[in-house]
């Protein structure tokens, strides 16, 4: 069961990509004193770049991550992509607030019922738009992860935690004594070995 594992984590790490993008775009087009000024997604949403380096970490950690740990990470990237829509759709709903700071800076004027007055026109692209499906995706995603991650396959040998097994004749503890003395319990030839 590769190829979900694959796909999935494909999937993830292209939506993050795509947050990112979204997020670097203009979202609004300000009108202010009869000149309409462009205002971007890092002023607008600024959550939604961390959401997408999120969800960068995410699919290194799914990479890696154990059949229980996977549930947890899969569970954390559905709730990253529904954040990402929630973030997205509040922008829309309010976009006065959302484009507050850059109103702020440009007219030295603070207050959200000043700010209004201020503005004679404001309307969204598409980026908002483009984050809310992108987001879903993710959103799906991470249900998607946590329905097939039972089926992956294990990340290798190297990465999983196997107990110290003691050479023959003797413990755990007794071979880590003779390697602090620099014998090596598990050579049967070495001369420093004793009978202990």
């Amino acid at each position: 069961m590769t190829r979900p594992k694959s796909l999935l984590l494909t999937v993830i790490a292209l939506a993050g990509a795509a947050l990112l993008l979204a997020w670097s775009q203009d979202w609004f087009l300000v009108r202010l004193a009869g000149a309409e000024h462009p205002v971007g997604g890092d002023v607008a949403a600024g959550a939604v770049a961390a959401l997408a380096l999120t969800a960068f970490a995410l699919v290194a950690a799914l990479a890696l991550a154990g059949p229980v740990f996977r549930v947890v990470l899969g569970a954390l990237t559905a709730l990253v992509g529904g954040t990402a829509v929630l973030v997205a759709l509040f922008v829309l709903a309010e976009p006065i607030v959302a484009v507050a700071p850059y109103l702020s800076e440009q007219s030295g004027i603070s207050g959200l019922d000043s700010l209004t007055e201020l503005v004679e026109g404001i309307a969204a692209t598409a980026w908002p738009w483009v984050s809310v499906g992108v987001g879903a995706i993710l959103a799906l995603a991470g249900v998607a992860v946590i329905v097939t991650s039972a089926r992956w396959p294990s990340s290798g040998r190297r990465f999983s935690r196997e107990p110290f097994e003691a050479a023959e004749g003797g413990s755990a503890i007794d071979e880590w004594d003779a390697l602090s003395h620099g014998d090596d319990p598990t050579d049967p030839h070495d001369p420093r070995r004793d009978d202990r």
